[in-house]
Formats: C-alpha cells, sequence, structure tokens
C-alpha cells in the first residue's frame, strides 16, 4: 500500500472520496503487470470496481468494456478493473471470457486483496467484511483529479456506453468555457458560458439557439 493511500486511511478511513479530490495513490498487481496510478499521468483513467469474477452482471460488463476498448483508447482513455479476487482469479475468469464469449479483456484487472485501495477511495465502509456491494466507476483526469463518481448496486448492471460517453462530456467541458446539456454526445451543441453582467444579460436576443440569456447553445 502506497504512503499516500495509507495517510488517507488513517487520518478518516469512512471518507468517501468526492469530484475534484486529488485521487489516492496506489501500486497493485495486475493481469498486466504491476500498475499504480502514476502510470496513468497525462491520460485520463476510467478506475472501476466489481464485486466478483465469475458472477453473471460483472461479466456482462467486461465484455462491454472489452469491446469498448478501442472507443476509449480514442479519446486517450484508460481502463483499469479492480476487485479483492485473487489475481490468479482475474486470470482464469479472463480465460473463460476468451473461451466462451470470444471476447479478449484487452486493459488489465487490478487484485485488492485487504481492500485498501476499496477502503481508500470510499468504496467500503470501514467495518465491511467484504467487497459484495462495491460496483463504484471514477472519472480520473490527466491531473489525477476525479471529475466524476457512479455507483450500482450488485444487481445492476453499469452502461458502459454511458461511461464513455461521460468521459467525452467531461473531456470537452473540461476547460471550463463551456457545459454539456443533458444526454450530450459529440457533435451535439454545448452550452455557452452565462454572461456576467448586467449589459449582457439586457442585450440578448432571444434565438432558437438561445431562447434566454442563461441558456445559449453554440457549435464547437
Amino acid at each position: 500500500m502506497s504512503e499516500r493511500l495509507a495517510i488517507r486511511n488513517e487520518l478518516d478511513p469512512a471518507a468517501p472520496l468526492v469530484i475534484g479530490e486529488r485521487a489516492p495513490l496506489f501500486v497493485a498487481r495486475t493481469t498486466r503487470g504491476e500498475r499504480k496510478l502514476a502510470d496513468y499521468s497525462g491520460r485520463w483513467l476510467v478506475l472501476f470496481s466489481h464485486p466478483a469474477d465469475f458472477t453473471p452482471v460483472c461479466t456482462s460488463e467486461f465484455v462491454a468494456f472489452s469491446r469498448a476498448f478501442d472507443a476509449f483508447a480514442a479519446l486517450g482513455c484508460d481502463l483499469l478493473g479492480m476487485s479483492v479476487d485473487s489475481l490468479s482469479s482475474h486470470i482464469a475468469w479472463t480465460r473463460s471470457i476468451e473461451d466462451r464469449f470470444g471476447v479478449r479483456v484487452p486493459f488489465p484487472i487490478a487484485e485488492d486483496p485487504s481492500m485498501a485501495i476499496a477502503r481508500a477511495y470510499g468504496m467500503l465502509h470501514p467495518g465491511a467484511a467484504d467487497s459484495s456491494t462495491v460496483r463504484a466507476t471514477f472519472v480520473i483526469d490527466p491531473e489525477g483529479i476525479v471529475r466524476a463518481i457512479t455507483w450500482y448496486p450488485m444487481s445492476v448492471g453499469r452502461s458502459v456506453a454511458e461511461i464513455l460517453r461521460l468521459v467525452e462530456a467531461l473531456q470537452t467541458a473540461h476547460g471550463g468555457d463551456v457545459s454539456t446539456p443533458e444526454g450530450w454526445r459529440k457533435g451535439d451543441p454545448v452550452i455557452d458560458a452565462s454572461p456576467l453582467s448586467a449589459d449582457d444579460v439586457a442585450s440578448h436576443e432571444p434565438s432558437a439557439d438561445a431562447p434566454d440569456w442563461y441558456y445559449r447553445l453554440k457549435r464547437l
């Protein structure tokens, strides 16, 4: 366990990670060698946990993530799966997915048997005995800042298409000059920054793309 991860656990092990906070550092064994958060510096990262290997909902998610791997890579975004299962279990599961579903899992899956990473990221209550309730997703930007967090129960699988859309929307709004409206997809209009003065508001001329001063669409 890294020094910074250990410090976070010691200071407040129950505190959930929040959007805008720096992601806790970690080092872990994975199906593709050792990985640490620093390896992803300068790139976007989707870090996602799953309750257990060889479970149907998790399998459906990993098949979908694997099929979308190239689409994430095109956005400069890496994928890193994680659970408390052992490295040998991860390897056996990915081989089963390839054998039974014809899908190779191209991204690493980290083991977290001590639940140190899960606790550092606020996925588990400090008194939890296992990770059976964990299905969390963290989108981390190239500077190591958490930009989005989602939580799902054991019985409901995540939408990989929505996570891909979320990453693209976060990248589009990353500079802070624009926001993205509901359901935004690449090529759709974005929301322009609102005027900052009363004169700007008073001079606004309503239009189809800008019905009022606080809602102004534009195309990039």
